[in-house]
């Protein structure tokens, strides 16, 4: 499909698209529902995300679920897919992390994120993840899956959702 094909179809799926909303909500005031291209202070994410997530905390340790923090990390993410943390605290309270434990508690998590390959990081002046380099997480997920390490029902369904919205990262 070439570009003006794929934006013909995205016209008509979004005219459809608005035409059932109406349909079901009537006429909404515009300021009352959130839209990516007049806000600020978004970002792109894969719409595999809540697979990728399930698949993420599956091969953390027991009862150590690493995708708070991944997400975390995304939101802050620009297109270099690279980050730098200012402040591990901050950092640690977005991940969901509280009390005196936070910041010990993120750390784990971030290292665990390494260890699977989620993200590279290097030290420098607010500790060994002051710079952190988001990994494409579909490559990451297909090298466990290749491995035997990511269970073959959940990858499944993430190939057949990623071939869904079009990413061509597991072909």
């Amino acid at each position: 499909m070439n570009q003006k094909q794929t934006g013909s179809r995205a016209t008509k799926i979004h005219k459809k698209k608005q035409a059932l909303r109406k349909q079901l909500w009537g006429d909404i005031d515009p300021d009352t529902i959130w839209n990516r291209k007049l806000n600020d202070g978004y970002t792109t994410i894969p719409r595999t995300m809540p697979i990728i997530f399930q698949i993420m905390d599956n091969l953390s340790e027991t009862s150590k679920p690493i995708s708070s923090t991944y997400f975390s990390l995304w939101c802050r993410v620009f297109d270099e897919s690279f980050i730098e943390i200012k402040s591990p605290d901050e950092m640690a309270f977005e991940s969901g992390y509280s009390g005196q434990r936070a910041v010990t508690t993120w750390k784990a998590r971030m290292k665990n994120l390494a260890k699977l390959g989620f993200i590279n990081a290097k030290e420098g002046a607010t500790g060994e993840f002051s710079y952190v380099l988001i990994l494409n997480p579909y490559m990451v997920i297909k090298e466990h899956y290749n491995k035997g390490d990511v269970q073959a029902g959940k990858y499944n369904v993430l190939f057949s959702r990623a071939q869904d919205v079009g990413a061509k990262d597991l072909d």
